[in-house]
């Protein structure tokens, strides 16, 4: 399991009301478990053959095309404790939609804290790939309230 989805899945039990997350992969399984001692558990199959054996290094050729990089994921989090709307008012276009595009500084959500609105920006540009809240949903601070990529 490479480290940005093992990243992703802390975050996202961090997050969460979850208190416990085990994945099994064909690389290994993973545990973990949320709580003031958080531990991260990773266990690796069983190696089929126990003796050493020597590997000489294969010739690499060179590469006309450098692999894709694969866009880090960045989750906006919430500033404050408070109520979150997609949209200025009820029934009223959201800011955002899964798929679009914004620019640092966008407005992408409201929290309601206190009976004041609180326009929430976006921190970063890139496409918008997963709202994590619901309208009306209490968030609490540093929740992840979407994805950025």
């Amino acid at each position: 399991m490479d480290l940005r989805k093992l990243k992703t899945l802390i975050d996202l039990v961090s997050d969460s009301n979850v208190s416990e997350l085990e994945i099994t992969e064909a690389e290994g399984k993973v545990r973990i478990v949320k709580g003031s001692n958080a531990v991260v558990q990773s266990y690796a199959p069983a190696p089929i053959q126990t003796t050493p054996l020597a590997v000489a290094p294969l010739p690499v050729a060179p590469t006309e095309a450098a692999a894709p990089e694969v866009p880090a994921i960045h989750a906006v989090r919430s500033p404050m404790v408070g109520t979150f709307y997609r949209s200025a008012s009820p029934g009223a276009k959201a800011f955002v939609e899964v798929g679009d595009m914004v620019k640092e500084g966008d407005t992408i959500c409201i929290i309601e804290a206190m009976k004041i609105l609180n326009e929430i920006e976006a921190d970063k540009s890139g496409k918008v790939v997963q709202i994590l809240c619901e309208n009306g949903q209490a968030v609490e601070y540093g929740q992840a309230l979407l994805t950025i990529e």
